[in-house]
């Protein structure tokens, strides 16, 4: 059994024979093609923040695949408060074959991962977001035909989501480059890891103070919220801070021509993007959130399918 909780568990080959799977089943359905592949498969769908893209993603995952999904709200369980997360674990892994859990603390994912005996999907963590980082990868080969050697470009918070796509980009052989304000940086640890990985693949780690520097030469703009659910009371602060790193024509001039635009959503617009950016030509914001639909059932299908899928 393996879990998936963070992009650096998978080797290069692995995430690669996801990533082909998450593009090939999304032709499939493109072309009307659903396979069962899940089918009686049933996946608890555990939240402790709000989410549109996780929770239909995954519940659209399961529902295409054959399967099905449970979604249970942060009232109905209480996840380490009204009952232990322990507990919560192991009565899940006698229900259901599979469990996703979007929650605040790291460690809750790993306590469940710990204790489960079904697969645990990290669907959002304060430290990371895996799934997002398939998703994001999917967009980029799709637009360019490979992420190896690419030069992706992260203006904004050190936070989850730029933690992961750190760790797919290096892992893939790209060029990761992040300019965040002094106080925003990139956990020393991630960045460490992610050293590790380019000096594998032929990729690299690049941390810049100014937007400009980041998004030169560019092939990837990727921006996130200025704050994060959970950190609602530094919004004020972080809205002082963060304007010089919006992700709007005038940077994007520093980026190739060809270059695309890449947000996690929701954005904040007029403040970590512009609507003529998020809206505009570079923009593939859209297709990047459909992505996550065929990322998660790549997923779900490494974890939970017995047997090869491609020969069916």
């Amino acid at each position: 059994m393996k879990h998936f909780i963070d992009i650096a568990d998978f080797s290069v080959v692995e995430l690669e024979n996801m990533l082909d799977l998450g593009m090939k089943l999304k032709a499939e359905q493109k072309s009307g093609v659903f396979r069962p592949l899940l089918k009686n498969k049933v996946l608890a769908m555990l939240f402790q923040k709000p989410s549109l893209r996780t929770r239909v993603s995954f519940d659209m995952a399961m529902r295409t695949l054959g399967g099905d999904a449970l979604y249970l709200s942060p009232q109905e369980v209480g996840l380490g408060t009204r009952e232990s997360i322990a507990d919560v674990s192991r009565v899940l892994s006698g229900y259901v074959q599979a469990i996703m859990a979007r929650v605040f603390d790291h460690e809750h994912i790993l306590e469940l991962a710990q204790w489960s005996t079904v697969p645990v999907i990290n669907g959002l963590s304060d430290y990371n977001h895996p799934c997002q980082a398939m998703a994001d990868a999917i967009t980029i080969i799709e637009e360019f035909g490979e992420l190896k050697g690419k030069t992706v470009s992260y203006i904004g918070d050190g936070n989850n989501v730029a933690i992961s796509l750190m760790k797919i980009v290096t892992k893939l052989g790209g060029h990761y480059k992040i300019a965040n304000p002094e106080g925003y940086d990139m956990p020393d640890e991630a960045v460490k890891q992610s050293l590790g990985f380019a000096a594998d693949s032929g990729g690299s780690v690049s941390l810049f103070r100014k937007p400009e520097d980041a998004a030169e030469g560019a092939d990837v703009l990727y921006t996130d919220t200025w704050t994060s659910m959970g950190q609602e009371e530094e919004s004020s602060e972080r809205e002082k801070v963060f304007p010089p790193y919006q992700i709007n024509e005038k940077l994007i001039g520093y980026a190739k021509p060809s270059a695309i635009v890449l947000h996690c959503l929701p954005a904040y617009r007029g403040l970590e993007i512009t609507d003529e950016v998020a809206d505009g030509p570079h923009s593939r914001l859209f297709p990047q959130a459909e992505n996550r639909l065929h990322a998660q059932k790549a997923i779900l299908v490494k974890l939970l399918y017995e047997g090869d899928p491609d020969v069916n």
